[in-house]
């Protein structure tokens, strides 16, 4: 479930939240649901051609894991046993809350920034319920039930994890208080979305947009063409990003444990300076960058 900035009035339902780089509309029906936007599982609603749709890209994508994503995220997928069907938040909340303490709150789709951080701050995640259609098996703008669950949730049985995403919604506030949430949402992306993380095997992915996503998963490990960039906090919260195409740049971690500790910076000075700045192109490579792999675009 990722974040939007638009209204965060609670009682106004949500528009496009990807205005300026897609005409896609939200699908989620918004006028049922609780004033901090979750309902309750409508898990009757799933059809049989759903669930076989779940069973092809759960075995699709968890074929893909070894030798590509990391060790945390594959342990966390098989605590969850949601191989078989489309996953009940409230058997998964069980498995995660003997581990984390978190649990999945249904929503019906993407969610304003403040609603987003509140629950992140009181270990809630919120899940999309729906599922995607079958002409969207290989790519959809708006996150659905897999993306949410397969891509998310697995990382959050992770302790260091799942107390850094804690973190982050704490952060929420502040970042609001300084207008300052789309570069909030740019660690978000760069990181739970699309981070990578640098293994005694070699780089690994993390993020939850690769790993739910055939292509992407290959590509964003192997591939030559993505810039690869050790993470720095100013500059990934300064990073511009598109939605509707595989990343042109990837951060790289050296472990959770980075993120823990970076959660705990005051973010204001990044604010005060990336105020009014014009965001950094995804495809560029700073003098200053630690570069790991230059990409190249054009091949």
């Amino acid at each position: 479930m990722g974040l939007m900035t638009t209204s965060t009035d609670p009682l106004e339902a949500p528009q496009n939240p990807f205005s300026a780089n897609t005409s896609h509309q939200l699908r989620g029906d918004y006028e049922h649901m609780r004033a901090d936007y979750t309902i309750d599982q409508p898990y009757e609603r799933y059809t049989e051609d759903e669930q076989a749709r779940w069973r092809f890209l759960y075995e699709r994508q968890r074929k893909l894991l070894p030798g590509f994503a990391s060790e945390a995220f594959i342990h966390g997928l098989e605590k969850l046993n949601a191989d078989q069907e489309i996953p009940r938040l409230d058997d998964a909340n069980e498995v995660l809350g003997k581990a984390t303490g978190w649990e999945l709150v249904a929503v019906p789709g993407l969610i304003p920034d403040d609603v987003f951080f509140d629950h992140l701050a009181n270990r809630r995640f919120p899940v999309s319920w729906w599922m995607r259609r079958e002409d969207e098996i290989d790519y959809l703008v708006e996150p659905d039930i897999f993306h949410d669950f397969f891509g998310h949730v697995p990382l959050l049985s992770n302790p260091v994890f799942a107390e850094y995403m804690r973190k982050y919604g704490m952060g929420g506030p502040k970042a609001i208080e300084h207008g300052a949430q789309k570069m909030l949402a740019r660690l978000y992306w760069y990181i739970v979305e699309f981070g990578l993380i640098d293994t005694s095997g070699g780089l690994r992915a993390f993020g939850a947009g690769m790993l739910s996503s055939k292509d992407e998963t290959i590509y964003s490990v192997k591939d030559l063409k993505p810039n690869r960039i050790g993470f720095d906090l100013e500059r990934v919260l300064n990073t511009d990003y598109m939605v509707d195409d595989f990343q042109k740049t990837y951060f790289v971690i050296k472990s959770f444990d980075q993120l823990f500790e970076i959660s705990d910076c005051d973010f204001t000075p990044f604010y005060e300076r990336g105020a009014g700045k014009e965001a950094i192109n995804p495809e560029a490579v700073l003098d200053d960058d630690l570069v790991i792999n230059r990409g190249n675009f054009g091949s």
